[in-house]
């Protein structure tokens, strides 16, 4: 988290001097809406379209709410393709259409984790009703699910779920640059869904958040050999150190989540989305002689690297089944006979 991140969330009091071009940014927002909801926005499409995001800067676990929607999807008989912006990729041609072999570089490290992770069809492109029709044109698919987008207008959309932190919240409730909110907090009452990941406190009546989801660990899961350890216990030798190593944009529940194992942590931070080279873990004196530690989103772009000490950890998405019990209600209503 960056100097202006946890300004945002200790309510610094100096961001008030940020707080006209917080309007500014909330204002343009409202007319981008507007404009682009009626600029050549199409009305529905030959299958559902489900966006999964969120109205904070930062990680909030949609993309794990996203995967166990596919996987629940597929349980239920029907096909999900997957479109996404592809944070932290950069190709020299979209539509991209993503498998497990795709270079990291050119799809991102969300896209390539929902394609190894899912087997749904994936396809990135900055303008996401561009991948929906590439996949609509290219892909037998009954339900399209959109990791992010809720900001992204131009895609029509039949279902949308937001995804809050139940740990951070909304910060000083402001929008940027002097708070966290790409929207403000009433945009949360407009959308199908509210899905809180953890517990999170009461301040949250006010939206009737609809659902409580939890992440897992499960287990840890070396990059290089495939062995599995249960996280529960002392999976390691006792004494071990761990590093944690970690570019994502919230760390901080990874974090608290490992802090539960006996021993002690080094935690080692990168920006969101860093694309990883064997260089950086030379270059911040990782101990190749103790165990590394990282998320399953940062260990598809450490895998061709990946010594016998790498681990990521595995973890299950919990989503309330009268929230899956709903969705799959209104998702059966909108979908063609």
């Amino acid at each position: 988290m960056n100097w202006l991140e946890q300004a945002w969330y200790k309510q610094a009091p100096w961001l008030v001097v940020l707080r006209p071009l917080a309007w500014i940014f909330q204002s343009l927002g409202y007319c981008r809406r507007k404009i682009q909801q009626r600029a050549a926005r199409p009305q529905s499409h030959s299958v559902p379209v489900i966006v999964v995001g969120n109205i904070t800067v930062g990680g909030t676990g949609k993309t794990p709410v996203l995967m166990a929607l596919a996987e629940y999807f597929k349980q239920q008989g029907i096909k999900p393709g997957i479109i996404s912006r592809g944070y932290g990729g950069s190709s020299g041609n979209y539509p991209l259409p993503v498998t497990t072999t795709t270079a990291v570089e050119d799809c991102g490290d969300e896209a390539l984790l929902m394609a190894q992770k899912t087997n749904c069809p994936v396809v990135v492109d900055p303008n996401r009703e561009s991948a929906l029709r590439y996949l609509l044109d290219n892909e037998d698919v009954e339900v399209i699910l959109s990791d992010d987008g809720l900001q992204h207008y131009r895609l029509h959309r039949d279902i949308e779920i937001a995804v809050v932190d139940g740990l951070r919240l909304f910060g000083n409730r402001q929008c940027l640059p002097a708070g966290p909110l790409r929207e403000p907090v009433a945009r949360l009452r407009t959308v199908d869904y509210v899905v809180i990941n953890g517990d999170a406190a009461a301040e949250l009546d006010e939206l009737n958040a609809t659902s409580t989801m939890h992440l897992l660990p499960r287990f840890l899961i070396n990059l290089s050999n495939g062995e599995k350890k249960p996280f529960a216990g002392a999976p390691f030798n006792m004494g071990s150190k761990i590093q944690v190593v970690s570019a994502i944009g919230n760390p901080q529940r990874f974090y608290q989540s490992l802090d539960k194992l006996p021993y002690q942590l080094e935690k080692i931070s990168f920006p969101d989305h860093h694309l990883f080279r064997a260089s950086d873990f030379e270059d911040r004196g990782i101990d190749m002689q103790q165990p590394v530690v990282m998320t399953e989103k940062d260990a598809v772009k450490c895998k061709q690297f990946a010594t016998p000490n790498f681990w990521y950890l595995a973890v299950d998405v919990q989503l309330p089944q009268d929230f899956l019990d709903s969705l799959w209600t209104r998702l059966s209503s909108l979908r063609v006979p």
